[in-house]
């Protein structure tokens, strides 16, 4: 039987590249998990945060289209939903409130990102 490290997992995805979007959301389907996304905006990502009957995880950008994803990551602590940054940006970007974040440098290192949701 193959492994499916995020099997009866949900994830969102929160990515405005879409050709990273895509590429992360077929890996993470792959390994498993039901994905709900990708939202390629803030808006868009707390559209599909409030429409979810429950999410596993999420992997967020941390800038989508030139706006800060944190407040859809405030948004996430509320409702307890752990979440990994992939992102082009340094650490030193990210809040010091979400600094316990995993923090990932793209291009995404996808079997990180699995683990790590499948450890959370």
């Amino acid at each position: 039987m193959t492994d499916l490290p995020l099997r009866n997992r949900t994830i969102l995805v929160v990515e405005d590249e879409y050709m990273l979007a895509e590429e992360l959301c077929t890996n993470l389907a792959e390994a498993g998990a039901s994905i709900v996304g990708p939202a390629a905006t803030v808006a868009a990502g707390l559209a599909l945060l409030h429409a979810a009957a429950h999410l596993d995880g999420a992997v967020l950008d941390v800038s989508l289209r030139g706006e800060p994803v944190f407040d859809l990551a405030d948004a996430l602590v509320l409702r307890h939903v752990p979440f990994v940054f992939a992102t082009g940006y340094d650490v030193a970007a990210i809040p010091e409130r979400f600094q316990s974040a995993r923090h990932f440098q793209k291009p995404v290192p996808i079997a990180k990102i699995v683990a790590t949701l499948r450890n959370r």
